[in-house]
C-alpha cells in the first residue's frame, strides 16, 4: 500500500509540473516579442485613380518587422501575381510600387482593376507562419490629361506687377488647378460658368525673370502644363543710402523695440536697429502676406476695378520696391538693409483715407512697423494696405463702399513723419500700385481680357440681317 500511495503522489507531482510547464509555455507563448498577433497594415485608399504610367504606391508597415508579401491584379477576367518576395531583415515601413504588367497579360482595355496586396510579418505566431494582412483596392484606370485652354490673358506683365489670366480647364477626375508663377502658386477663382476660371497673378519685384503656366493634374496623376505668353517689362527700382542717427535709433526704433518682449531687451543700438527694421519688419510682413491670400472658391460673375486714390491731394514721398540700405557713421559702414514695399503718400495731418473699391475689411489693428492698419479684400486676391493710420475707423469683417473714410494718415509704426504707407497685394505679393492708380492700365490689362473671355464664354447674339 505505501507502495501505491508513493507511486500516486509522484503522477500528481509530475502531472503538477506538466500543467505548470504548459502553462508557463503558454504564458511565454502568449506574451513573448516572437509571438506578438499584430497584424501588419496596408495603407489605401479603398479606391484610387491609376494612369498605369507611374507606379501605384502602397505603404505597408508591421509594428516589429514585415516578411514577405505578394501583389495580384485581376482585370476581372484574369487575375495575375505581378510581383511577390521578401522584405530585408528589419524591415518596419516599405512602399510597394505596383507596376502594369508588360505584354498583352491582362485587357489593355479595361477601365477598373482590382489590386489584391498580402503582406506577412515576422512573428512565430499561427503556427511559425506570422501575421498576415490582405486588402482589395478598386482601381480606375483614367490615362487622358486635363483639357486646358486660354481664353485671355494681359498683353504684358511688369517686374514687380500683376497681370490677369482666364481660362478654361476641365477633367472629370480634377484633383489640382493653379497657376505656377516662378515658385509661387496662385489660385484661380471660377468665372462664369463651371469648367471656367479667372486668376489675378504677380512678378515678385525681385525676381529678375518671369514665367507663368496654367497646372492641372487629376487624380491619376496625368498633368497638363499651359505656358500663358505674356510679355515683359522690366521697369527700375530704386536703391538708396539712408542715415541711421543716434536719434531715430533712440526715438522711433526704440519705441517700438520697448512695445514688443521680443526685442524689449537689446540693449545695442544697431542690434536694435536691425532688429526693428528686418526681423520685426519681416514678421509683420508675414501676417499681411498670410491675410492676404485667400481668394474666393465662388463662382465669380464679374469683377470691375477703378483705380485708387486713397489720399486726395497727396504728393507720393517714397516709391515702391526701393531698396534701402542704412548706414551708420561713413556711408560704407551699412548696419542694415530693407525694401520698401508700397507708396507713401503726404497731404496734411489725419488726413481721410478713402477707400477707392468695395471690399471686406480682413485686418484693421496695430501690426509692428506699419503701425495701426487696415487690409481691405477686393476680390479675385487683390488686396489694399494703409499703414501708420493714426485713427482707424473701420473694422475687422465690415464692408466698406466707394469714397467711405476708412482710417487717417499719422506716424504710428516706423514713420517718422505723418503719411500714408499704401500698399497693394495680390495672393499675399506685394505689386506696383502705380498701375492700379492708373485706369488705363487697368482698362487695358484687366478689362480687356476679362471682355475677350466673355465673349468666348457668353457669345452676344448674332443679329440677323434685315432682308431687302
Amino acid at each position: 500500500m505505501a507502495k501505491k500511495s508513493s507511486g500516486n503522489l509522484a503522477n500528481k507531482i509530475f502531472s503538477v509540473i506538466l500543467l505548470v510547464g504548459i502553462a508557463a509555455g503558454a504564458w511565454y507563448v502568449y506574451t513573448a516579442p516572437e509571438f506578438e498577433r499584430v497584424k501588419p497594415k496596408i495603407t489605401s485608399e479603398k479606391s484610387i485613380f491609376w494612369n498605369r504610367k507611374d507606379p501605384l504606391k502602397i505603404k505597408v508597415s508591421d509594428n516589429v518587422a514585415l516578411n514577405s508579401y505578394e501583389i495580384k491584379l485581376s482585370d476581372g477576367t484574369k487575375n495575375v501575381i505581378i510581383d511577390q518576395g521578401f522584405f530585408d531583415e528589419g524591415t518596419k515601413e516599405k512602399v510597394l510600387k505596383v507596376k502594369y504588367p508588360k505584354g498583352k497579360v491582362l485587357d489593355p482595355k479595361a477601365k477598373d482593376y482590382k489590386v489584391t496586396v498580402t503582406v506577412g510579418d515576422k512573428s512565430m505566431w499561427n503556427m511559425m507562419e506570422g501575421n498576415t494582412a490582405t486588402k482589395t483596392i478598386d482601381v480606375t484606370v483614367d490615362y487622358k490629361r486635363p483639357n486646358v485652354n486660354i481664353l485671355s490673358n494681359s498683353r504684358m506683365i511688369n517686374q514687380g506687377g500683376a497681370a490677369l489670366v482666364v481660362f478654361q480647364a476641365e477633367d472629370e477626375n480634377m484633383d489640382e488647378l493653379y497657376i505656377l508663377a516662378n515658385k509661387n502658386r496662385f489660385k484661380a477663382q471660377p468665372y462664369k460658368k463651371e469648367g471656367y476660371y479667372a486668376a489675378l497673378i504677380a512678378w515678385p519685384f525681385t525676381d529678375d525673370s518671369f514665367d507663368a503656366k496654367i497646372v492641372a493634374t487629376d487624380l491619376a496623376k496625368n498633368r497638363k502644363e499651359v505656358h500663358i505668353p505674356y510679355y515683359h517689362g522690366n521697369p527700375k527700382y530704386k536703391t538708396s543710402k539712408i542715415k541711421a542717427t543716434d536719434k531715430f535709433i533712440n526715438g522711433k526704433i526704440t519705441d517700438l523695440a520697448s512695445s514688443d518682449p521680443e526685442y524689449a531687451d537689446i540693449t545695442d543700438k544697431l542690434e536694435k536697429l536691425k532688429a526693428i527694421n528686418e526681423t520685426m519688419r519681416l514678421k509683420n510682413e508675414a501676417l499681411i502676406h498670410k491675410m492676404s491670400k485667400h481668394v474666393s472658391d465662388e463662382i465669380l460673375d464679374s469683377w470691375k476695378i477703378k483705380k485708387f486714390y486713397p489720399l486726395r491731394n497727396a504728393k507720393k514721398v517714397a516709391s515702391f520696391g526701393d531698396h534701402r540700405y542704412y548706414y551708420y557713421g561713413s556711408k560704407d559702414n551699412i548696419v542694415s538693409e530693407s525694401y520698401h514695399v508700397g507708396y507713401d503718400l503726404a497731404s496734411n495731418s489725419m488726413a481721410d483715407i478713402k477707400a477707392s473699391n468695395p471690399g471686406k475689411v480682413v485686418f484693421a489693428d496695430e501690426n509692428g512697423i506699419y503701425g495701426n492698419m487696415p487690409l481691405i479684400d477686393h476680390g479675385l486676391g487683390l488686396y489694399t494696405l494703409y499703414g501708420h493710420c493714426s485713427q482707424l475707423l473701420v473694422n475687422e469683417g465690415d464692408e466698406v463702399h466707394i469714397g467711405q473714410t476708412i482710417a487717417k494718415t499719422g506716424m504710428t509704426g516706423l514713420a517718422l513723419g505723418d503719411h500714408l504707407h499704401f500698399g497693394i497685394l495680390v495672393q499675399g505679393i506685394e505689386v506696383r500700385p502705380a498701375e492700379w492708380f492708373d485706369q488705363s492700365w487697368i482698362k487695358k490689362f484687366i478689362d480687356k481680357p476679362f471682355k475677350q473671355a466673355d465673349d468666348i464664354i457668353s457669345p452676344p447674339p448674332v443679329k440677323e440681317r434685315k432682308k431687302k
